[in-house]
């Protein structure tokens, strides 16, 4: 059952060989069954010229007996015989006097005008009854009365010419069948032999086993280069996936490393006296950990998202830096009054959109702020502003006026891990390398500068909406 239902399986899958040749045998069949119309209209066409020039023939032989008979109301019984003689069954004739009328004939059927005197027979269609004749008609001058003309009619049906013209078709039509099925064959070998081609590429890719490097070009044919230059740009982005996951776990294990043994630690000092202060100590020490632990842990998640080559722009949509940014500072400041610290905004009243992704935007003002309300220290101000470039874009600044950044380090801020020397506040040093990642993915630039009060100023530089 299970080797059917894989058969069924692989049966229900497209084949490249099955497209192939159906869509050759189809075209073929109906090649040759135009063909068929065509040799038949052909051969038909070759026994109606035959017949015409037989008939004509024997309506010419037939006034060339006459001529010399004496003709007065009849045909001598020798030339009736002559003209009634039919070995198909399926012929017709008269005899028209000119001075005398009918001097013979066998059937009534459409006469035209007699032709010229001694003039090549005149052929023409008519009717008796319900079939179809060809006719031939000749005139000539007897030779008994140069008075007279005596036209000699012949007609016959034509079912001879098409039994003719199938006898041709039944002929032709086996070579023709045998001559296709050979051009069969050979499509079905052409077809075979060109897939081989693929041959050396399966078997390169098999010998891979678990490498995820680029296919190549060396062996590709060209029909497919588009389909492996594809799967090239997914094992990009896929190597690019596993790299930033094993990234992720190295800098997991190095980040929390020290939280945990810290709480190991205090675990083990609470175990070892169980006296209240040293309790308090221990889980206040616990609670510090555990917080760190937990923020380190959050903006890891997030700097993967940020570096994550499946978050792609086109995804963005318009977004108004008016409206989500006030919201943003809105929420920090509770935490800002908190640490004592003016927190402020300034922006225009009208909107300034953008192209991009309203929770990564979010996340990476969050980040801003953290990284401001941190570092600028009780007693200083950090200010959010937003200002529509003359071109189009939108410029976000954050700047405070805390202890700010040597120059010699400001080009190494947003690196991973980075965190300015002589800094007593605890931190990861992943904010702004998140903030460098969201602001690449929304294809803005970043730029540190010192303000006039040596604070640090952040400034994100927003392309107009169209540009993004």
């Amino acid at each position: 059952m299970v080797e059917v239902a894989a058969a069924a399986r692989r049966s229900a899958q497209p084949s490249l060989r099955r497209r192939l040749l159906a869509f050759l045998l189809i075209p073929v069949g109906v090649l040759l069954l135009l063909d068929a119309l065509l040799t038949y209209g052909v051969a038909l066409a070759y026994s109606n010229h035959v017949h015409d020039r037989d008939l004509g023939d024997d309506a010419l032989t037939l006034a060339q007996m006459l001529r010399g008979d004496r003709l007065e109301d009849t045909v001598s019984p020798q030339a009736r015989f002559l003209l009634a003689y039919d070995p198909d069954e399926g012929s017709y004739f008269s005899v028209r006097s000119r001075l005398h009328g009918v001097l013979a004939d066998n059937a009534q059927f459409r006469q035209i005008a007699p032709p010229p005197v001694d003039q090549p027979p005149v052929l023409y269609d008519a009717t008796l009854g319900s079939h179809k004749l060809r006719v031939a008609a000749v005139s000539i001058r007897p030779d008994f009365d140069p008075r007279d003309t005596l036209t000699v009619t012949k007609a016959e049906t034509l079912a001879d010419r098409h039994r003719r013209a199938r006898e041709i078709l039944l002929m032709a039509v086996p070579l023709q069948t045998l001559l296709i099925l050979g051009v069969l064959s050979l499509v079905w070998f052409g077809v075979d032999y060109g897939l081989r081609v693929l041959q050396p590429l399966t078997a390169r890719l098999a010998a891979r086993g678990r490498e995820i490097t680029p296919i190549g070009e060396e062996d590709v044919p060209q029909e497919i280069l588009p389909l492996t230059r594809t799967i090239d740009a997914l094992f990009m982005r896929l190597r690019d996936t596993l790299a930033l996951q094993e990234r992720f776990i190295a800098d997991a294990a190095h980040q929390l490393r020290t939280p945990l043994a810290g709480l190991s630690l205090h675990v083990e000092r609470a175990l070892a006296d169980d006296s209240p202060q040293t309790l308090r100590d221990a889980l206040g020490h616990m609670r510090r950990l555990t917080l760190r632990a937990a923020r380190t842990s959050a903006q890891l998640l997030a700097l993967t998202r940020a570096q994550s080559p499946l978050a792609e722009p086109a995804t963005h949509v318009p977004v108004d830096l008016a409206r989500l940014v006030p919201e943003a500072v809105s929420l920090r400041v509770p935490e800002a009054l908190a640490a004592r610290i003016d927190l402020g905004y300034h922006g225009p009243p009208g909107p300034l959109p953008v192209n991009g992704d309203a929770a990564s935007l979010h996340e990476m003002l969050d980040n801003l702020l953290d990284n401001a309300l941190r570092y600028a220290g009780p007693g200083s101000s950090v200010t959010v502003s937003l200002v529509a470039s003359p071109g189009g874009g939108v410029r976000l600044r954050v700047e405070d006026d805390g202890p700010g950044v040597p120059d010699a380090l400001l080009s190494r801020l947003g690196e991973r891990f980075f965190r300015v020397p002589g800094t007593n506040e605890e931190g990861t040093g992943l904010g702004l390398a998140i903030v460098q990642h969201i602001a690449e993915r929304h294809r803005a630039t970043i730029r540190y500068l010192r303000t006039a009060q040596h604070g640090l100023s952040v400034e994100v530089q927003f392309p107009p909406p169209a540009a993004a």
